[in-house]
């Protein structure tokens, strides 16, 4: 199959990528021409593992390349993926989706023959239908139908998620669409994937409510976190106790600073929107969301009572801002509360990442950039573990506490126990739910 993918953000190179993987012709899109002049050199402009090597070996077998020209890569394609940013609208809340409308009117334009116009995009309900108005306006004689085909990616482990996915979800209304995408997707069907097959509507839902669902489990940890520090229970056995009932399951029920980055933020505060024009307001939506702010607060508290009631002349280290491990995304980090409200509050803040400094540099002003924990924490009154990544969760904690000044942890992802950062020397340390 020649398939198009309009967009080398996130979704559309992973997705590209993987297509390609699959044996499939793939053309990603872009209009940005020193993003494709990076992908030709062999340069990734994202930190996914693995995703350059699986770049460059599609690229080599002619399966995958890159242009800056629309058309030329719509021009006879079977499918045409729109991947294009969704960002939430200012002043609302809504997913802005002027990206995806001037994606379609390009399609349109370029369509030569009969193609499946792929919604990859999250998008709110009754965009597919608008995008179908939308070509068969510009391109009356246009030969196409409509598929809602949403991204279930998790950042840092897009690949094996694309290759080995819980599901794939496809929305179409046409028997010869459900043919293209079958086709699309045979690789998965071979290895006995399931791919389910709805109507353009439920595909929309089935990608919000899939992210609000675990959106809310996030939240709700973290707030029996708030309460087991008040009555002395431990979160972490709450959590694995709750998660062995295979009902609930134990994935997203992990205390920590709060959720952030591309999806969770983005897709709860469009599903209340959506809730709230229907007069169907998803009030345990809407109150994730603000609970998901508080809980960034909180831990602001929790480190300015653990600094001695000031940040104002001490000396942190943070260890993360990546809103997760594996990914360079700042999208929405809980770092974006936190650190700020330190470099605020008079402390000097020296900050290590192995992801973050790309993005961080220009949204964390007034930090200083590390190369290692040890070198963050040399002099420091108070320690930050605020993104889990592996190199952080193996530390030498009696070197971490001897090269500080005042040796305190403020462990906002329960890596370490009490008692280990205690026999390693440390005066002071607070984790989440503890």
């Amino acid at each position: 199959m020649r398939i198009a993918m309009i967009g080398t953000g996130y979704v559309g190179l992973v997705s590209g990528v993987c297509f390609s993987d699959f044996g499939h012709d793939v053309v990603c899109v872009d209009k940005n021409p020193e993003k494709i002049a990076m992908l030709d050199r062999g340069e990734v402009p994202i930190y996914e593992p693995g995703l350059d090597e699986l770049m460059a070996r599609n690229v080599a077998a002619g399966r995958l390349s890159f242009t800056g020209d629309l058309a030329q890569a719509v021009a006879g394609a079977d499918a045409v993926f729109i991947a294009v940013g969704t960002p939430t609208r200012r002043g609302d809340g809504h997913a802005d989706l002027s990206f995806v409308f001037a994606a379609a009117e390009e399609i349109a334009a370029a369509l030569t023959g009969y193609a499946v116009v792929v919604t990859k995009s999250t998008v709110p309900l009754g965009t597919n239908q608008r995008v179908e108005e939308v070509i068969r306006a510009a391109n009356p004689q246009a030969e196409f139908d409509v598929a809602s085909n949403p991204e279930f990616l998790r950042e840092g482990a897009a690949i094996d998620d694309f290759m080995r996915p819980d599901r794939v979800v496809v929305g179409c209304e046409s028997d010869r669409a459900i043919e293209v995408m079958r086709e699309i997707y045979r690789p998965l069907y071979l290895r006995d994937f399931p791919v389910v097959y709805t109507d353009l509507e439920s595909a929309e839902m089935i990608k919000y409510a899939a992210n609000a669902f675990l959106a809310t489990k996030i939240t709700f940890i973290n707030e029996i976190a708030a309460l087991c520090e008040k009555v002395g229970a431990d979160v972490k056995a709450v959590s694995k106790g709750m998660g062995m009932d295979g009902r609930i399951g134990n994935k997203f029920l992990h205390a920590g600073p709060g959720y952030g980055g591309s999806c969770f933020p983005k897709d709860t505060r469009a599903l209340a929107r959506i809730g709230q024009e229907h007069a169907v307001p998803q009030q345990i939506v809407e109150t994730v969301i603000e609970k998901n702010e508080a809980i960034k607060r909180r831990m602001v508290e929790k480190l300015l009572e653990l600094a001695g009631g000031s940040f104002n002349g001490r000396s942190i280290a943070v260890l993360g801002v990546t809103f997760k491990p594996n990914t360079d995304d700042m999208r929405e980090a809980p770092s974006l509360t936190i650190v700020p409200a330190m470099v605020g509050g008079g402390a000097k803040v020296r900050v290590t990442d192995p992801q973050g400094r790309r993005e961080g540099e220009a949204l964390l002003p007034g930090v200083t950039w590390c190369s290692d924990a040890y070198e963050a924490a040399d002099g420091a009154d108070l320690v930050v573990l605020l993104t889990e990544w592996n190199e952080f969760r193996a530390l030498d904690l009696k070197r971490l506490a001897g090269a500080m000044a005042t040796p305190r942890m403020g462990d906002l992802r329960n890596v370490y126990s009490a008692k280990d950062v205690a026999d390693a020397g440390f005066e002071a340390y607070t984790g989440i739910g503890r």
